[in-house]
């Protein structure tokens, strides 16, 4: 099987994996500089980088990569540590690179006006593969989207019908209207989608949470929903307001774990109401 043909596979089907890489070899290795091995998302293997304890050590660490979706590189001393020592030892050093397959970053956004048509063009630049859905023909057409990956025209409940978004999707939601801002979210909640957003002011994002979990729905399901979506970098204009919600996106894409400024109330609201590390006042000692 061709590693490569399979890494593209996986991709297609949404999958994820880790490709090991030799990167650096000194001395005699039971393997060749450049070899690679693929792990699949279900521990499956494509490919060897030698065998024995080093191939068990890089598949775990390939399993981690996975998951942090970040690279790693490891060193082995084929020499000096016992633990590599499977008979197929030569006793040579390497070093092997893990870099995580990712599916494609899918983007999903639903409405065609002024703010959709400059977050595509942002959201494209910064490498995500965009769909358009409006149910109206003269906004959501190839004209205005010439580049996108799909651009759907129809009722906004039939085409999310058609859609499956998966861990690695990314769903906006930008129509004309309440209405169908809050058709959208009540289908978009109930996906695996990796972030969630919805234009709006407070008042009205309180009211359709309010709305929908009157509906039945558990007030937790909202808790992953950017809204008002993206950055508070000031954004007025749809321009900027495309340039906030792109650097949102890719927040959530490289799972930046430190405090950003979210445009979302709701996200500024937690942060706040969490307890404060208070510093103990120090007794003055007696003498």
């Amino acid at each position: 099987m061709d590693l490569y043909e399979e890494i593209v596979r996986l991709r297609k089907e949404g999958r994820r994996g880790a490709v090991a890489t030799i990167v650096n070899v000194r001395g005699s290795i039971p393997s060749f500089k450049t070899a690679k091995m693929l792990v699949r998302d279900d521990g499956s293997i494509v490919g060897t980088i030698g065998g024995g304890c080093v191939e068990a050590e890089v598949w775990q660490a390939a399993r981690e990569v996975m998951e942090s979706e970040k690279p790693r590189t490891l060193t082995f001393d084929l020499n000096q540590d016992p633990k590599n020592d499977t008979g197929l030892v030569c006793g040579g050093t390497l070093e092997i690179f893990v870099e995580p397959v990712l599916p494609p970053a899918d983007l999903y956004i639903f409405g065609a006006g002024h703010v959709a048509a400059s977050l595509y063009k942002v959201a494209r630049i910064a490498g995500f593969d965009v769909t358009i859905i409006d149910d109206r023909e003269a906004y959501a057409n190839r004209e205005r989207f010439p580049e996108a990956q799909q651009v759907i025209a129809a009722d906004f409940d039939k085409a999310a019908a058609e859609i499956m978004p998966g861990e690695s999707s990314y769903i906006v939601i930008v129509t004309r209207g309440h209405r169908d801002d809050m058709r959208m979210l009540r289908w978009a909640v109930q996906t695996p989608a990796r972030y969630i957003g919805m234009i709006g002011s407070k008042r009205k994002v309180i009211t359709i949470f309010k709305e929908l979990q009157q509906e039945g729905l558990p007030a937790h399901l909202f808790d992953r929903v950017h809204s008002p979506v993206g950055l508070d970098i000031g954004a007025i204009t749809p321009e900027e307001i495309a340039v906030s919600i792109t650097a949102e996106l890719i927040a959530k894409r490289r799972k930046v774990e430190r405090d950003l400024p979210h445009m979302s109330w709701f996200h500024r609201h937690e942060r706040e109401s969490e307890p404060k590390s208070v510093e103990p006042k120090s007794t003055p000692s007696k003498i």
